[in-house]
């Protein structure tokens, strides 16, 4: 089934998502939001497109895989930890770099709790994608 309005709406909609996932998940530090959110919006974006256009076709443009995005995720995370004890402090101790002024963000606060939620949000990603892309293979193949 496919609907031209859909199409034309994921078209826009799909963008503007991912651009919401990247807002929240850069406002999470010290505001409702983080990695865990924005990593569903982001994955929102991708199932709208991959309704509307058909999974096939939307997998072919992602950049990578769920499994790799998982993965990277992960890594990620688990890295963050390991900075706090690098400059003696215990293990997920957050460490922060200096303030610098970016012009439409304004004052910028860049961590390692900011490399943790960007790491929940590739798993988040890849995960949510991954358990879709379950969904829609069982029911075709039930079908």
């Amino acid at each position: 089934m496919t609907s031209t309005l859909l199409i034309i709406a994921s078209r826009y909609i799909s963008p503007l998502l991912l651009v919401l996932s990247f807002i929240v998940l850069y406002r999470g530090h010290n505001l409702p939001g983080g990695g865990f959110i924005g990593g569903l919006i982001a994955a929102s974006s991708v199932l709208l497109m991959a309704i509307a256009q058909g999974w096939d076709k939307t997998e072919s443009r992602l950049p990578l895989q769920p499994m790799t995005l998982m993965a990277i995720g992960l890594a990620m995370a688990g890295a963050s930890g390991f900075f706090g004890m690098a400059y003696g402090g215990a293990f997920m101790q957050g460490v922060w770099l200096p303030f610098f002024e970016l012009p439409l963000l304004g004052k910028v606060k860049l961590g390692t709790p900011l490399l943790f939620d960007i790491g929940v949000y590739l798993v988040v990603i890849g995960f949510t994608l991954k358990c879709a892309h379950a969904l829609a293979t069982e029911e075709e193949e039930d079908a």
